[in-house]
């Protein structure tokens, strides 16, 4: 089989998947899970209508374990993980560039690579599974996983594009409002760590080939497999993609240090940037929760009638329906390992700011009073779970999940009861929870344009 070929029956599959995947999103999702002997925890979701494989492995080394000093070097440490693989002596196997790791993929017309959030660093293999292609593109990931060649010369270019990229995004307002109030809420906490020209500046290889020493290990890896492979074969695949890996097993896995909690906030704060532009953002906000934590389907549920449902929300209807304040209103929670942000945002023009955070903030006192109406908390459930089917209509959306069900401890069965726990959610259950999660009195407010304003804080 040709290389375009290969290639395009992955674009013919890729195209037809969420058709084919949408009978197995509304009947119910088997979630196999084992652990390897070397620690790495294992977790399968077999769909064999067509020949694909998506795996996605976890690590806890996203950022929130970046030295502060150094914000930024997860990130970069799993980017520069794809730009070139070592020469193995051993095994006779040469160096490869980003060049040549690059045409190595196309030619098998599948793909690998890495990337970091705040709490975890992912690397996703896509591939079809004819047994030719698959059995490659693995020994390659594997490859790729273990020996990444963290070229300097191609750190420097990539610094030097990264520092010129941040001088860009420091001439935008959403950029320098976003991190006003990630600061303002999170604190010392990494959640709130900015990469920085300073910080780029103080990576180095070797803080990256020691990053990956440290926290790359297979004790450590959580692996998700959505596609065409029985339950033997995922465990062969998943230990010959973590065989080249070092460190200790799963008996002697040292716990990672853990990292402090988000702070809550004492008192409310306000910080009023001036800044040359035609609208105004502003963001009202707090520490949120935790994505284990109880309340997530309340929150959930109450956050779409509060802000996050767009045109039908409580925001939308007061600040931009009634009042023409704003054309977007919104929030959302961003739950993760730790407290993540609550927060309202909106633009608006300059001289109408003071009355949108106004609006705004009354409509969240209001509800974290009162909670929904009955009218609102139904059309809120039928929306949602009349979308869930959505959520699961692709192999990568469904890897995804399933991701999150494996990092997060979920159950197995989370998938199959999301509609039933979003269904018997009440409005008591809504007020509740909101009431226990957010202090209105304390929230973080950061507004950002129209030269007019006074840079500074008021408290």
């Amino acid at each position: 089989m040709t290389t375009f070929k290969k290639v395009s029956l992955q674009a013919l599959v890729t195209a037809f998947l969420s058709v084919l995947c949408l009978p197995a999103a509304l009947a119910g999702i088997a979630i196999e899970h084992w652990t390897l002997p070397s620690g790495a925890q294992v977790f399968l979701v077999q769909s064999h209508a067509i020949p694909m494989l998506d795996v996605q492995l976890d690590f806890d080394a996203g950022s929130r374990r970046d030295p502060a000093p150094q914000a930024g070097l997860a990130s970069v440490t799993a980017s520069l993980s794809g730009m070139g693989v070592r020469a193995n002596p051993a095994r006779g196997e040469a160096a490869m560039d980003e060049n040549a790791l690059g045409e190595a993929w196309a030619d098998l017309g599948a793909s690998f690579g890495g990337h970091a959030s705040a709490d975890r660093m992912s690397f996703a293999l896509r591939s079809l599974t004819y047994p030719d292609l698959l059995t490659k593109a693995v020994q390659l990931a594997a490859r790729q996983l273990a020996e990444p060649a963290f070229p300097a010369d191609i750190w420097q270019r990539e610094r030097e594009t990264m520092i010129a990229a941040i001088k860009e995004a420091n001439t935008r307002p959403d950029t320098l409002a976003q991190r006003a109030f990630d600061q303002a809420v999170y604190g010392a906490h990494p959640y709130g760590h900015d990469t920085t020209e300073a910080s780029l500046q103080r990576i180095e290889v070797a803080h990256m080939a020691a990053l990956y020493r440290q926290l790359i290990q297979p004790c450590r890896a959580k692996v998700v497999l959505v596609g065409a492979v029985t339950r033997p074969q995922a465990d062969a695949l998943v230990t010959q993609l973590l065989a080249r890996l070092t460190g200790p097993d799963a008996s002697t896995c040292p716990t990672l240090p853990a990292v402090a909690e988000v702070a809550p906030l004492t008192q409310a704060s306000e910080q009023r940037i001036a800044f040359d532009s035609a609208q105004a953002h502003v963001l009202l906000g707090q520490p949120g929760y935790k994505r284990s934590d109880p309340d997530f389907f309340a929150m959930l549920v109450g956050n779409y009638i509060l802000g996050g449902g767009g045109f039908v929300s409580r925001l939308t209807h007061e600040v931009r329906e009634r009042r023409g304040l704003s054309y977007s209103v919104y929030s959302y929670f961003a739950p993760g390992l730790h407290a993540g942000a609550f927060a309202i945002g909106l633009q608006t023009r300059p001289d109408q700011a003071d009355q949108a955070l106004q609006v705004s903030r009354e409509v969240l006192v209001r509800f974290v009073a009162d909670g929904p109406t009955e009218a609102e908390l139904q059309a809120a459930k039928d929306n949602l779970i009349g979308g869930f089917a959505l959520r699961l209509d692709s192999n990568r959306k469904l890897l995804d999940n399933v991701a999150n069900i494996a990092w997060n401890k979920l159950a197995l069965d989370y998938l199959d009861t999301w509609t039933q726990r979003v269904q018997s959610i009440t409005a008591a259950d809504i007020r509740s929870a909101f009431q226990r999660k957010l202090q209105p009195e304390k929230m973080v407010t950061v507004v950002l344009g129209g030269s007019g304003f006074e840079k500074g804080f008021r408290r």
